[in-house]
């Protein structure tokens, strides 16, 4: 299975110095895998992991001080290795385990900048205190739909994906796997079950699917408990089960924003909501788009509303799942849900390809899904729309008030011809080509 995020690595890599790599992500995204298998054994003589989760008593590795010398030379007694760090790569797993860990990547900064240290974290957010500034930060998200292309093992169709391709044989091939998409998601456990050989059928591989999410969301509920620290538990879980049931409400329209009185009982303000939701922003389950109601102009921050905004799944396979959504409803995609589907997913992809936050607009009549700024500089309009109608008005308005050089549609056909560049329509599984715009 091939990440994408495995070339920024190598990269880091090749620095003649560099600082320690700090891989952030939601749990169950790879973070592991990606480091050791991906990376690790194919450009490292040896790696010498440390997973300061299934060992606690790693932590005393750093009783002695935080000098990388001791560090090391403590690890190479632990493991009974040799440790060579002009060849070598240290693994720091789920580092955020360990508060000792995450404050001696500061000094391996700055006393070994030649060591090959690389850590990942869940929680890296909710951590008391971190080294700023002394390492350098990656963050693995869920399979992009590239990345699950990639896994499907269509090279021919992936190379069209990657080509943009309007024809329509090949948007055939690609919607279908669009909506396997957003059945399976991008939890790399899922996708591997759905891409495994030697299953029997599309049922079956639908059953283990929807069995690894409910394991998946098993598992988030735990670690809600554990690493809640003085927020309450309680709350954060009412919020999270709050993001899918209130996406569900917009039928075939933009999303709306996230409803305070909705998320806990008793609760009805923003300042009554903060940790929960600042939680699980930092723990990556959710991610915030935020809706501008004037005209939006660099920089988009000061634009915004910090207590308005709307709030999306990390994972648009594990919302399928909390709504009880089955295969065959993502296949049918009726009026009642498709809307919202396709907005989770154009989010989850400019995230994880373009950056966060994200920006929409709205009126009081009218609302774009996204907004995006340009290489140029330009603010344009994104509009996404899960069925195959183009006009849009709203998108009509947006255009009336700013008169942006061009627009973007992102729509549930093939789109127009790949020349247009003023009025862009796309399919859906091209939303991480804004980028290049």
């Amino acid at each position: 299975m091939k990440r994408l995020l495995t070339q920024q690595l190598i990269d880091w890599k090749q620095q003649i110095t560099r600082k320690p790599l700090l891989l952030d992500g939601a749990r169950q995204v790879g973070k592991s895998y990606l480091i050791e298998s991906l990376f690790g054994q194919n450009h490292f003589s040896k790696i010498h992991t440390l997973d300061f989760l299934s060992d606690p008593s790693l932590n005393e590795l750093f009783d002695d001080g935080l000098d990388p010398s001791v560090v090391i030379s403590n690890i190479e007694v632990r493991l009974n290795v040799s440790i060579d760090i002009e060849y070598d790569l240290i693994f720091f797993d789920e580092i955020g385990e360990c508060q000792a860990a995450v404050n001696a990547l500061k000094y391996f900064a700055e006393k070994m900048p030649k060591a090959f240290i690389c850590a990942s974290g869940s929680n890296i957010g909710l951590l008391d205190s971190f080294p700023v500034g002394k390492v350098q930060m990656l963050e693995l998200f869920p399979f992009s739909f590239e990345e699950f292309l990639m896994a499907s093992g269509r090279e021919p169709l992936l190379k069209l994906f990657r080509e943009q391709s309007r024809r329509k044989s090949v948007h055939e091939q690609l919607w279908k796997i669009l909506l396997d998409y957003y059945f399976v998601g991008g939890m790399p456990e899922a996708v591997v079950a759905w891409y495994e050989e030697g299953e029997s059928g599309v049922v079956e591989r639908s059953q283990k699917v929807k069995h690894i999410h409910r394991d998946l969301i098993i598992g988030y509920r735990r670690d809600l408990g554990k690493y809640s620290g003085k927020v309450n538990a309680q709350h954060i879980e009412s919020v999270f089960d709050s993001v899918p049931r209130q996406l569900a409400k917009n039928v075939d329209d933009s999303v709306k924003r996230f409803v305070f009185k909705d998320g806990v009982e008793k609760k009805q303000r923003y300042s009554e909501l903060r940790g929960p939701i600042d939680w699980l922003e930092k723990a990556k389950l959710v991610s915030k788009c935020y809706p501008i109601d004037s005209e939006p102009k660099a920089p988009l921050p000061v634009c915004i509303k910090p207590n308005i905004f709307k709030l999306f799944l990390f994972d648009v396979g594990l919302l399928g799942f909390l709504l009880e959504m089955e295969y065959t409803d993502q296949l049918a995609q009726k009026l009642s849900y498709k809307g919202y589907i396709a907005e989770n997913f154009v989010q989850n992809e400019l995230r994880a390809t373009i950056g966060y936050p994200t920006y929409s607009w709205e009126t009081a009549r009218a609302e774009i899904e996204f907004i995006h700024k340009c290489k140029d500089g330009e603010i344009i309009p994104a509009e996404v729309k899960s069925g195959n109608r183009t006009r849009a008005r709203s998108l009509r308005s947006y255009v009336e008030r700013y008169s942006p050089s061009k627009t973007v549609k992102l729509i549930g056909s093939v789109g127009s011809n790949n020349q247009e560049t003023t009025n862009v329509v796309w399919p859906l599984y091209y939303a991480q080509f804004l980028r290049e715009i």
